[in-house]
């Protein structure tokens, strides 16, 4: 590219001794011009050796710039600044346990150039292991963490659906709340600009802000699938539930911010098409039916039926309990059904905890903030 536009790469971090110079390697190695880019690393605090890292490569590669935040209350803080320091036409966000492919910055930027509207595009994200055997980033394999495509029925290439004018909350936090997370997007800095868009400090969420500040005022978003990173993941279940833990606890806000009527949506994942029932109620939000919930609903009632039939001692009773019973080893069967096709099939029980806890932590955070803000988030079922 002879005239290439100048590019910022921002990187929030912090602690990330452990994948920093994996990511650094993958992005030495993007095909674009060592002169028309800076990496701007913000660091929120880190105690490890995150910071001599970054140091030392600055030795080496007069591109990359340091920002120390102290006492740094979140990645979106961070990012933002990063925001005030950068020169870069094209603002590119990736994370320090990211490794981009070689054509991550010319796939972006090819859909910009043809289109002025466009205020994002996003890219593909798939699973790099650091320790093959560790069975949590195994799971995040499996499971597609963080993957774009997934996340909206397998999409292909092209445009993200136009922004609801009145928003309902699964148009914002739910199944059809299009966004693109901060490890694999790039914005048009001038878009950004003229929407008046900045990261909000909350400790997670700011991606899905950040999408809908622009894509409430018109701003168009386009997936991408060949700009694509690989993620380093959690590398055990406590950092891997604390995280699901946050992304249910942050959709609170986002309804709260972006969503005006008193609704609560009733979700069937389990029906095809996946049905919405809106019912009007001063408690906002949605409730998600699908294995995991109907597993546990019809567990309770076959309980509490099997004590009710020690009383009535009907046959009728008893017929009732093991009624219920099937429906749920049915729906259990359901949600842990694709487990039996993960490797090795000796760690299954491995598997279905990670699946289970995972989407326990998820239901919990978005339940968490229910009585101060009588926002309701019962999220999906995996």
């Amino acid at each position: 590219m002879s005239k290439a536009p100048f590019i910022s790469i921002i990187i929030p971090v912090k602690n990330f001794e452990r994948t920093i110079e994996k990511s650094f390697e993958y992005l030495l190695n993007v095909d674009y011009p060592r002169d028309s880019w800076e990496w701007v690393i913000a660091d929120g605090g880190s105690n490890d050796r995150t910071i001599p890292i970054i140091k030392e490569w600055q030795k080496k590669h007069p591109f990359i710039k340091l920002v120390e935040i102290p006492n740094c209350p979140s990645p979106g803080f961070a990012r933002n600044k990063a925001l005030e320091v950068v020169k870069g036409d094209y603002l590119f966000f990736t994370d320090g346990d990211c490794a981009p492919n070689k054509e991550w910055i010319s796939e972006m930027l090819k859909h910009f150039f043809r289109d002025p509207k466009i205020a994002a595009v996003g890219g593909e994200v798939f699973t790099l292991k650091v320790d093959p055997n560790n069975m949590v980033e195994a799971w995040c394999q499996h499971f597609r963490f963080n993957m774009v495509s997934p996340r909206y029925g397998f999409i292909k290439e092209g445009y993200y659906p136009d922004f609801p004018k009145d928003p309902l909350p699964v148009d914002v936090v739910g199944h059809k709340g299009y966004f693109f997370g901060t490890c694999n997007v790039a914005y048009k800095r001038s878009a950004m600009k003229e929407a008046g868009a900045r990261f909000w400090d909350r400790p997670t969420g700011e991606d899905m802000d950040l999408s809908y500040q622009h894509r409430s005022k018109g701003w168009k978003f386009y997936f991408a699938p060949l700009a694509k990173v690989d993620h380093m993941h959690r590398a055990d279940l406590k950092a891997l539930r604390k995280v699901w833990v946050t992304y249910g606890q942050a959709h609170i806000p986002l309804v709260q911010k972006y969503c005006k009527r008193n609704v609560l949506q009733l979700v069937f994942q389990n029906l095809k098409g996946c049905p919405v029932l809106n019912l009007p109620s001063p408690i906002k939000g949605f409730i998600y039916f699908g294995n995991f919930h109907l597993m546990h609903i019809f567990a309770a009632a076959t309980l509490i039926s099997i004590i009710a039939s020690i009383f009535i001692a009907t046959l009728n009773a008893w017929l009732v309990s093991a009624l219920l019973a099937v429906f749920t080893l049915k729906f259990a069967y359901q949600y842990v059904r694709w487990n039996f096709d993960m490797e090795p099939k000796s760690e299954f029980w491995t598997w279905f905890k990670l699946k289970y806890l995972t989407n326990l932590s998820f239901i919990q955070g978005g339940l968490k903030d229910f009585a101060k803000t009588k926002i309701l988030c019962l999220e999906p079922s995996f």
